[in-house]
């Protein structure tokens, strides 16, 4: 006689982090379609293979699922952001790279925006419980901070830029851009979303802060 075939639940449930990771997949793509107060704890267990016991077992409520999508998004980004090895590269290029980088990895993860345009619409009150994204952020403002200082020893760059300032220039760049493509593609009359207007756009970005970072 045939083995009954074992349910998604049952198998996901034998490795833990398999199921947790699972669920933080389909809780992503849930939360970046309907937002929070839309999401639905049924479709994301349906989505992950799990019972949504399992869920309110390693997340508790909803509310701790989101914060634990939240953190991920941040996680993955500031670890891809790793990669780009800013502190072995030359400032001028190294900025060139995070500038890049921003653009290309909002452009290719417009839930990370969606994520983030979500929490903001609650002040920030989910992210505020977490010590986490704390300790994400602190090593990667300290390489930006370390980037500026080479380049101002060298004479390359202004003094007294702040990295947590300069950061949020370049994200706000491409963010706003970003999130915004909709109204001001249809104000302009423009494709802002056309490969040249890309092209373009990221040009304009590294001219802009380049032209205030490096001296004359």
């Amino acid at each position: 006689m045939a083995t009954p075939s074992r349910s998604p639940e049952r198998v996901v449930t034998r490795d833990p982090d398999a199921t947790r990771q699972a669920i933080l997949r389909a809780a992503t793509t849930e939360f970046a379609q309907h937002g929070l107060a839309g999401a639905r704890v049924d479709r994301i267990a349906e989505r992950a293979g799990v019972n949504k016991r399992m869920l309110y077992y390693y997340f508790g409520q909803k509310e701790g699922l989101f914060l634990a999508v939240l953190e991920g998004a941040y996680q993955r980004i500031r670890e891809e952001e790793h990669t780009l090895n800013l502190a072995r590269v030359e400032p001028t290029e190294a900025i060139r790279r995070l500038i890049a980088f921003t653009w290309d990895y909002y452009i290719a993860h417009p839930e990370f925006l969606t994520l983030l345009n979500t929490e903001n619409l609650y002040r920030a009150r989910h992210l505020r419980k977490s010590a986490r994204v704390r300790s994400l952020h602190s090593p990667f403002v300290a390489t930006i901070a370390e980037v500026l200082e080479r380049g101002r020893r060298a004479g390359v760059f202004r003094a007294g830029v702040d990295p947590v300032q300069l950061y949020i220039s370049i994200a706000g760049l491409s963010y706003f851009y970003l999130s915004n493509n909709s109204t001001l593609s249809t104000i302009f009359d423009r494709d802002l979303m056309s490969a040249k207007a890309k092209v373009e756009r990221l040009s304009h970005m590294t001219d802009l802060v380049l032209g205030y970072l490096v001296r004359d």
